[in-house]
């Protein structure tokens, strides 16, 4: 039995961009964008991650709530990443149209809360009292590949080092390492031999 290292990422944000993607040559799936929340409480920043919904129960509520995004209602959840690491995409239109840009790709595994405008409409702690295995959201993520991912063609959310992780770690077990390498390595990571992780460089942060 093959042993894995997990790095997980977790938080509140908002959920947007809720959407069934059908790749020419491949398996449908469906993603998300998340606008994560950090920061003092009086001077919130937001963090963008662009995720492939991954376990049965976490597609379950992102399908059922859908529609409150699409309406542009305020669609908070708490929720649980693994998998996290840089792409690269060249923006389609706007104008930046031609230009390369950089998005945090990531899978979302578990979801813990649900508010809309405020309001809970989904606990994993209630729907665990009622029999439900929560932590079933992410219990198949592991037999679907990292790899798998949508070409991103955002219209207003765009990267910046502002909103990229400090350190990112990449195994050379990954079957795209050389393509992540190459792309972390555009982005202004750095190699850090000690600690075996991928640094963003202080001039690339201080832009």
């Amino acid at each position: 039995m093959s042993e894995y290292f997990d790095l997980h990422t977790q938080g509140i944000g908002y959920l947007n961009r809720v959407r069934e993607v059908r790749p020419q040559n491949g398996t449908p799936f469906w993603a998300c964008d998340i606008a994560a929340l950090h920061g003092s409480a009086d001077n919130v920043n937001t963090t963008r991650f662009d995720c492939r919904v991954s376990g049965a129960k976490a597609i379950d509520l992102v399908q059922q709530y859908q529609d409150a995004v699409k309406q542009d209602r305020k669609v908070l959840i708490g929720f649980r990443l693994g998998d996290l690491y840089v792409d690269t995409f060249t923006y389609a239109k706007g104008e930046r149209a031609g230009e390369t840009g950089v998005s945090l790709k990531s899978r979302l595994l578990y979801i813990g809360f649900i508010k809309i405008d405020g309001v809970t409409v989904y606990s994993a702690e209630t729907a665990s009292d009622d029999g439900e295995e929560t932590e079933s959201q992410h219990s198949d993520s592991r037999s679907e590949t990292a790899s798998e991912s949508e070409a991103a063609t955002p219209e207003s959310s765009e990267s910046s080092p502002d909103c990229m992780p400090t350190e990112v770690a990449l195994s050379k077990d990954d079957p795209d390492f050389q393509e992540r390498k190459k792309a972390l390595k555009e982005a202004g990571y750095r190699f850090d031999g000690q600690d075996k992780v991928w640094r963003l460089s202080a001039a690339t942060a201080a832009v």
